[in-house]
């Protein structure tokens, strides 16, 4: 194994499965990835005035990741330690988070992905699956889900 993808979200979780992946990176020499998909479908149906606003609105919302969740969990990871030695990329995308998680690993090159289970029970979990749980099912690769 050469490569992990981590995707990761505002949660504690996302944080273990972070740490979980650096650690092991630290002692096989992987390349890590940490990802974050901004949830949005291109199936939805906005009005005009957000057609015309939503390429303003979506520089916003990557500016926004990269500040407010990927820098942080970084800046976290060093303060600990747990970069040294690891070469770490980020990503930040748009979609659905398992459809675009299981792209990113096939076209990355990824040996595996990382991600937090969040352990929500909601209905809508419960009939459509969480990311973990649809990541599990439909990733080309395998899938490593940290409590």
């Amino acid at each position: 194994m050469n490569s992990v993808l981590v995707g990761v979200d505002h949660s504690e979780t996302s944080r273990r499965a972070l740490e979980f992946a650096l650690r092991r990176a630290q002692v096989n020499e992987w390349r890590v990835t940490v990802a974050h998909v901004i949830n949005w479908s291109r199936f939805s149906f906005p009005t005009l005035e957000e057609n015309e606003q939503r390429p303003v609105t979506r520089k916003k919302e990557l500016k926004s990741a990269r500040k407010d969740l990927i820098e942080p969990m970084l800046e976290w990871a060093s303060a600990e330690g747990l970069l040294d030695g690891v070469e770490v990329d980020t990503a930040i995308h748009f979609g659905h988070p398992f459809e675009v998680l299981s792209e990113l690993a096939a076209d990355g090159g990824h040996d595996a992905i990382i991600v937090g289970r969040t352990g929500e029970s909601n209905l809508k979990t419960v009939i459509f699956g969480s990311t973990a749980s649809r990541l599990v099912q439909h990733a080309p690769v395998p899938v490593v889900v940290v409590p």
